[in-house]
């Protein structure tokens, strides 16, 4: 399942970068990572009145907070990939489970 996963956010990756003209160098993956946790918290201080919501209502507060989750989750699963991290193994050790892969 989670190798799965992780092909199907690369194709999506790869595909966005050819059209979009973007290099993705070893450099990219860990900066995609860090542009997405930014667009994350700047949500969530929208979504706890930390920030300015500029008319948003709390239904767009709510889709933009799972939206850049979900941006951070696709990074996060590239960037293991991209460096042959072995992450069901790693959440056995961090985590104290084995994952359904």
């Amino acid at each position: 399942m989670l190798a799965d996963l992780i092909r199907q956010f690369e194709t999506a990756s790869t595909d966005y970068a050819a059209v979009s003209g973007i290099n993705r160098d070893d450099d990219w993956f860990i900066l995609k990572l860090h542009e997405e946790l930014g667009e994350l918290t700047q949500v969530w201080n929208k979504a706890t009145g930390r920030g300015r919501r500029r008319g948003l209502s709390d239904e767009e507060i709510a889709g933009a907070l799972a939206d850049e989750t979900a941006d951070l989750l696709g990074h996060v699963l590239l960037f293991a990939a991209k460096n042959g991290l072995d992450l069901p193994a790693a959440i056995q050790r961090k985590w104290f489970f084995t994952p359904v892969v």
